[in-house]
């Protein structure tokens, strides 16, 4: 009996996956209306509504660009806008993502008490509401690639899917993070300090040949500059965005694959991990 109760739970643990993930999509609708209702609560008594969306990444480009283009230049990098954009756009979607789903299961605490729902629903929406602001600010960026007459990779199709990589990533990140935050509201206060470390980790507003080749540590040589991707998945990405739309030419395949398996796993513990602690949820918030 015992061997044949031990040879149960993993066909078992796969058909609740495959339930949950079906019950997911059959409650697609909610996260349809989640993610309407904030985006349009973002513009609420707005002036300008959603031309913010536009307006900030130029104010951020402007911030930049005179302090570490002018000011303080450290090695001109050329078009640097440009630079600067490509790396600012999706790291913005990833802090404004991480920021929101963290606190999303708490913030609808009222609601995850009183109704049932399947309560990966709202990590999720709240990611796909900054992926819709997201790709409203991309306009800025293509307008800027024609007017500094960028050289488009012919690669640029795969631009999509690396989308869908970094959004895959961040919903694994938001997941794992919502589960943390209705348990130990520390935190968001941890990750405040922790997303501040990783900005200035993430080659956002330098390059990563600006960072010395190499470190010794302990005896050891480490290749700085390989590490410095390996260790940071934003690094990677920011990267093929900058490849296809700041290089103009194609990733290279196994950085490409390494990127996408390294945001599948992460959505995968994410995704398990939230599940196996949501029933808790009503009792935490």
């Amino acid at each position: 009996m015992a061997l044949a109760s031990a040879a149960q739970p993993k066909p078992r643990r796969l058909a609740a996956v495959s339930a949950r993930l079906r019950e997911l999509w059959r409650y697609r609708w909610l996260i349809r209306n989640l993610v309407v209702s904030e985006v349009k609560a973002r513009y609420k008594n707005s002036v300008l509504g959603f031309v913010w969306s536009l307006l900030n990444p130029l104010a951020m480009m402007l911030v930049f660009t005179v302090i570490f283009g002018v000011l303080w230049p450290n090695q001109p990098i050329e078009k640097f806008p440009i630079f600067l954009l490509c790396g600012l756009l999706p790291w913005n979607f990833f802090s404004a993502s991480v920021t929101s789903s963290m606190t999303s299961i708490v913030a609808h605490g009222n609601l995850v008490k009183k109704v049932y729902f399947p309560r990966e629903v709202l990590p999720i929406a709240a990611v796909l509401a900054q992926l819709v602001n997201f790709l409203l600010a991309f306009l800025v960026l293509f307008v800027a690639l024609v007017v500094f007459g960028s050289n488009f990779s012919p690669w640029l199709w795969l631009l999509p899917v690396i989308i869908l990589i970094q959004t895959a990533f961040t919903v694994g990140m938001g997941l794992f993070l919502s589960t943390l935050h209705v348990f130990y509201r520390d935190t968001q206060m941890v990750m405040e300090v922790v997303m501040l470390a990783w900005f200035f980790l993430t080659p956002i507003f330098y390059t990563v040949s600006q960072l010395p080749a190499s470190y010794p540590l302990w005896g050891i040589t480490l290749d700085v500059h390989r590490l410095f991707y390996i260790l940071n998945p934003m690094a990677s990405l920011i990267n093929v965005y900058r490849d296809l739309l700041y290089n103009g030419y194609r990733t290279d395949p196994d950085f490409f694959i390494r990127t996408a398996l390294t945001a599948l796993v992460v959505l995968g513990f994410g995704y398990w991990f939230f599940a196996r602690y949501a029933d808790r949820f009503g009792e935490e918030v």
